[in-house]
């Protein structure tokens, strides 16, 4: 007896009823590494699609490229804090990453005469600092303004906390309290500490 020819199926297979141009095909069950294979991507596709789209545990893309900008254009900014500009300075009052380090630097220093409110005498007359809430100003309240006030201090008590903080902390506390004013807000300038005080 002559063996099949390779182009002809073996008698014991199971060959599909169809044939097309001639060709028949073999009627086998797929291999189990393949089905496992093509199984586990349909559960792996749903629970990704269920993950990413319905869970709401993953950050999704937008707030995360945010702050990743904020980030960087946070220390854009405080690189070059010694050539700032007042415009400079209102963008990183609006950059909540240099506001947060703004903010730790002015809990660790400022509080004790600013009070942590920052509104100073306003709200508790034995407090030595003045409102920084306020839009009157005794040195005056551009963001220049105010960075010279931190840098160098001032004649009625405050102490000049630039050799203290360095120009990048400087910046960051000013943008801080940039934070809580408007750009373009009308600003007041006082002689009396009193009057800058509401």
């Amino acid at each position: 007896m002559k063996p099949p020819a390779s182009n002809q199926p073996s008698q014991d297979e199971p060959i599909r009823p169809h044939s097309f141009d001639g060709i028949q095909e073999y009627d086998k069950r797929l291999p189990n590494w393949w089905l496992l294979t093509f199984y586990g991507a349909i559960v792996f596709a749903f629970v990704y699609w269920f993950y990413f789209k319905h869970s709401g545990v993953p950050v999704e893309d937008g707030p995360r490229v945010e702050a990743e900008i904020a980030q960087i254009e946070a220390a854009r900014l405080s690189s070059g804090a010694s050539l700032l500009k007042d415009e400079d300075l209102w963008k990183m009052s609006r950059n909540p990453v240099v506001v947060d380090a703004g903010k730790a630097t002015f809990t660790t220093n400022c509080v004790a005469c600013h009070l942590a409110s920052l509104k100073g005498k306003a709200e508790n007359p034995t407090a030595v600092g003045a409102n920084l809430l306020s839009t009157k100003w005794i040195t005056g309240g551009k963001p220049l303004e105010l960075v010279g006030t931190v840098t160098r201090g001032t004649q009625r008590g405050m102490p000049p906390w630039g050799p203290v903080l360095g120009t990048k902390k400087v910046s960051e506390v000013v943008a801080y309290v940039l934070s809580h004013h408007q750009e373009g807000e009308p600003i007041e300038i006082v002689d009396s500490p009193a009057a800058g005080i509401k």
